[in-house]
């Protein structure tokens, strides 16, 4: 098995030179229906030759026939030049077909080789499914595509503030902002397509502190009928990599208990941006309504999943809310995934103040009944500057403890957040160490920056 695998990696490393190569990679699927072809012309050529030796042997032709069919030649020289001639002229018949064919497609063949391949890729990829939201979701997200086309963002349904709350509001649609993030993080020409997502438009305009993501999944839930359509077909049109799924398609409030100004007292607050803004100690979050059903399409993701993922992101506001739906966490809890938490690199002035390590997992221990993590992958790396303004402080643990993973897995500009390609790396480090393999998917980000840096040569106007 190990020496099949081998045999495969070396002759697809072999054959990837020259992206005309990659028709003839191991396993893409392309192949078999070639070696079908040929056989199908070889056997319809036998009968051919049967009916015409059949036909010269029995009537009579014109001398130039003798010559025509090179008669004057040896049977084995003769059979050599008609093969090199036949094969020749199948060669770039099938070459012409391929390149009309695809003349009305809007793939480049370039492109549309990647994708199969990518395609054939994606069968062996690991099975990642990530829970959050916000910038730390898409953050962990940016990383982990470098590594596999196998991932699923579950995402929180909860938001109401900003954009998003507007959107919700007026048109009645899941809020669009966290999935717009995750999009852009996901998608292949994911640098400038992210600028243009999260472009906000001027405050002295109609379209005031809109998101321009926001307005074109909201632009394409009208398109398609319905917010579930909008994210597929928004995933479609913009080639990402991976799945993003809402955790519910109910329209649910975000509740949460917290410390009023005595121990004593406990306030009700409604509204994810209230919760934020309340600055107050949360005893607990909760939906409204609750009980609302589980997405199928996260429930299967988690249970089929090979690892994962909670965090980073806000605790109350956007990890925790996909596990207060009960079939989420049931299904986290049961899958034999391996589990990791992700926690944030500082706390979160009014939602984590002081908290440490053992506080976030008593948190989601408390709202998802059974929950255990293989794994806590925690930043090590303390020496940068917090932001005095901020009021946060650093996220360490108070004990040792087995299932703790110490990594260097900040942003060096900005040491309060991670940095997705050293999160990404310390994530599957992680993983590759808990398995027999212990052997990390391969980056292909590098690949992937010349690929965009081709394409964009390509399709530079030309000057006129």
């Amino acid at each position: 098995m190990a020496f099949s695998l081998a045999l495969r990696q070396a002759i697809n490393k072999a054959l990837a030179r020259t992206s005309a190569w990659k028709w003839f990679y191991v396993g893409i699927g392309v192949k078999r229906w070639l070696v079908v072809l040929l056989a199908g012309v070889t056997i319809l050529s036998l009968g051919v030759a049967y009916l015409a030796v059949e036909m010269y042997r029995e009537q009579t032709f014109p001398d130039f026939v003798y010559y025509l069919t090179l008669q004057f030649v040896p049977r084995a020289l003769r059979a050599l030049l008609f093969g090199a001639l036949g094969a020749a002229l199948v060669a770039v018949g099938l070459y012409k077909l391929n390149r009309a064919l695809l003349a009305g497609v809007t793939t480049r063949p370039a492109s549309l080789i990647e994708n199969l391949n990518r395609k054939r890729m994606r069968k062996r990829d690991l099975k990642i499914v990530c829970l959050g939201g916000g910038t730390g979701m898409s953050t962990l997200l940016r990383g982990l595509k470098n590594y596999s086309d196998n991932l699923t963002a579950i995402i929180t349904v909860a938001d109401d503030g900003g954009s998003s709350g507007r959107l919700r509001q007026e048109l009645g649609m899941l809020p669009p902002g966290d999935f717009r993030q995750c999009i852009a993080a996901l998608a292949d020409a994911e640098p400038l397509m992210a600028r243009l997502l999260e472009y906000r438009f001027p405050n002295d305009t109609g379209l005031g502190g809109h998101a321009f993501g926001n307005l074109f999944i909201a632009a394409m839930a009208g398109v398609t009928g319905n917010s579930e359509r909008a994210l597929l077909e928004s995933s479609r049109v913009l080639a990402v990599r991976g799945r993003i799924l809402p955790s519910t398609l109910e329209n649910v409030t975000l509740c949460a208990d917290v410390r009023g100004t005595h121990e004593a007292q406990i306030a009700r607050v409604a509204g994810e941006s209230q919760i934020a803004k309340f600055g107050k100690p949360v005893e607990r979050v909760y939906l409204e309504p609750e009980n609302v059903p589980a997405y199928p399409d996260a429930v299967y993701a988690l249970l089929h999943a090979d690892l994962i993922i909670l965090g980073p992101g806000s605790l109350y506001t956007s990890v925790l809310p996909n596990l207060l739906v009960e079939r989420i966490c049931q299904a986290v809890v049961e899958a034999s995934a391996r589990k990791l938490l992700v926690c944030n690199v500082a706390t979160e002035r009014g939602e984590t103040d002081r908290y440490a390590v053992e506080d976030y997992l008593q948190a989601l221990g408390a709202h998802c009944d059974g929950l255990a993590f293989d794994g806590i992958l925690i930043n090590d790396k303390l020496t940068g500057t917090l932001p005095p303004q901020a009021q946060i402080e650093w996220v360490t643990p108070r004990d040792a403890n087995e299932r703790y993973f110490f990594a260097d897995v900040v942003d060096d500009e900005r040491p309060w957040r991670h940095d997705s390609a050293k999160l990404a790396r310390a994530v599957l480090r992680w993983y590759a160490k808990g398995t027999k393999s212990a052997t990390l998917p391969r980056d292909n980000s590098a690949q992937r920056a010349r690929v965009e840096q081709r394409r964009g040569t390509r399709e530079q106007p030309t000057k006129v």
